[in-house]
């Protein structure tokens, strides 16, 4: 003898069926984390301007042996680098390289210069987390 599915159960069947469903359809895909930090590349504390937000985001390409000149940002900004090389002067913090696939929150406030050391174009991938009217790169 086989048992009849009440009008309970088969309810309770088909809800099951559409939550997952909908839970497949709508969950998250995979995140793969490049960086998360409270801090620069140089250890400085990340702090934003003031003002209404401003998000900007670039590609910088740069020539080999090209150089940014000597400049510092006043937002925040985080770099992915692309492809390539690139060799940043921070004066007394040192110098540091960053190549294809270094992720990093640059110097805030601080005096840098950089310069693509590799044999073909370095192209980074950046991130400005400031605000209107504050520049985000003052160079000298």
């Amino acid at each position: 003898m086989t048992a009849r599915p009440t009008l309970f159960t088969t309810a309770l069947g088909t809800l099951a069926a559409l939550a997952c469903a909908g839970y497949a359809e709508t969950s998250y895909p995979p995140v793969d984390v490049l960086l998360q930090s409270e801090t620069t590349i140089i250890g400085q504390q990340i702090v934003y301007p003031e003002g209404p937000a401003q998000i900007t985001a670039a590609i910088v390409t740069m020539q080999p042996g090209q150089v940014t000149g000597w400049h510092q940002h006043e937002a925040p900004l985080t770099a992915h680098m692309l492809e390539g090389e690139l060799t940043v002067d921070y004066g007394d913090d040192g110098k540091r390289v960053y190549r294809e696939g270094d992720t990093l929150i640059e110097a805030l406030g601080s005096r840098h210069n950089g310069e693509n050391t590799g044999d073909g174009i370095a192209r980074i991938f950046v991130v400005f987390s400031g605000a209107v009217g504050t520049p985000n790169t003052i160079s000298e």
